[in-house]
């Protein structure tokens, strides 16, 4: 399937895994690549810019297709060197970066400038039209239903994807509730020119992340989520355990971020992704868990994901177009 985001990044399929915060490591991201998506490395979940430099060069070695690396600008408990992850990312040959979060400008330039294509995610149809001014290749759509940070509008992907289709003029990604080839479709018929997914990444046989976690996420419906950080401006959907229950809780009373943030700590959540503990931090989780079944590998999903979609389209939607023209 050829879309215009498949021919602008060079890959097979319209399917992009998004960067997640210690997810997106080279097992991962080679093996979307090797299966014709487009995945990201996150820049983040490396300790240091020089140790990130060392993971593309890692990927590098498994794969020899596109992949990119994802740098988000979002606020944290200790704000990282951001210029020294860009420049990890420049001096590492990378030629596609994924941005998100606050104003991407400087960065963007500073990529340009060096012959890197720009994908940025957006939460509105306002940061989509700044980031294209900006100069960015690409657009991900994110709507409500995404794990992560889905901004504060709350505008579902249904509303949002069309309405930035329609303002926009850059390819975009479909972002936030999909996880197979009838979300592809859907995203297709709604103006977008491929999807990106997260959640339905983490379970699959090559995410490191431990089986317990995969396991949740099959066994978890589409209403196990929570979401934090509403009264700070910085909401973020998890999955719904023990600790972001707590933390809600706590939140609710009106406390500063302060009052819980040994429960939200990004090493305790990467902690509990390790071990098992399905309780021991927090762990972004989107709304299409209730789409996720089974723990394939990335290479079994991808090919599932084009079946479906292809059967979609020149089966039940050319039927439906045939029983229109014949009646």
């Amino acid at each position: 399937m050829e879309t215009r985001f498949t021919s602008t990044f060079g890959v097979r399929h319209p399917i992009v895994q998004g960067g997640m915060q210690w997810v997106g490591v080279a097992e991962l991201v080679s093996a979307v690549a090797n299966a014709g998506g487009l995945g990201f490395l996150t820049a983040l979940t490396q300790p240091t810019p020089d140790a990130l430099y060392h993971e593309i060069a890692r990927c590098r070695s498994m794969t020899d297709q596109p992949f990119g690396v994802n740098l988000s600008l979002l606020p944290s408990i200790n704000p990282p060197p951001y210029d020294e992850y860009r420049d990890a990312i420049i001096a590492g040959g990378v030629k596609i970066v994924e941005t998100a979060g606050n104003n991407p400008g400087e960065h963007i330039a500073h990529f340009k400038a060096n012959q890197i294509k720009v994908i940025h995610k957006c939460t509105a149809v306002r940061h989509a039209l700044a980031a294209e001014r900006l100069g960015a290749d690409a657009l991900s759509i994110d709507g409500f239903e995404c794990a992560g940070h889905p901004g504060e509008d709350d505008i579902p992907g249904l509303i949002l994807i069309p309405a930035a289709a329609d303002k926009v003029t850059v390819p975009i990604l479909a972002s936030g509730g999909f996880g197979d080839g009838r979300g592809l479709v859907a995203a297709l018929a709604l103006g977008a020119d491929g999807i990106s997914m997260g959640t339905r990444f983490c379970a699959t046989r090559e995410a490191p992340i431990h089986d317990n976690i995969k396991q949740a996420i099959v066994s978890n419906d589409e209403r196990a989520t929570e979401l934090l950080f509403r009264s700070y401006r910085n909401t973020a959907r998890v999955a719904r355990n023990a600790v972001s229950l707590e933390a809600i809780r706590i939140e609710r009373e009106g406390r500063p971020f302060e009052a819980i943030s040994h429960l939200v700590k990004g090493a305790r959540g990467r902690d509990g992704l390790q071990c098992g503990d399905v309780n021991h931090g927090i762990w972004t989780a989107g709304l299409v868990q209730g789409l996720i079944h089974d723990v394939p590998s990335v290479a079994e999903l991808l090919a599932r994901i084009m079946d479906e979609a292809e059967e979609i389209i020149t089966g039940r939607l050319r039927a439906l177009v045939s029983l229109s023209a014949s009646g």
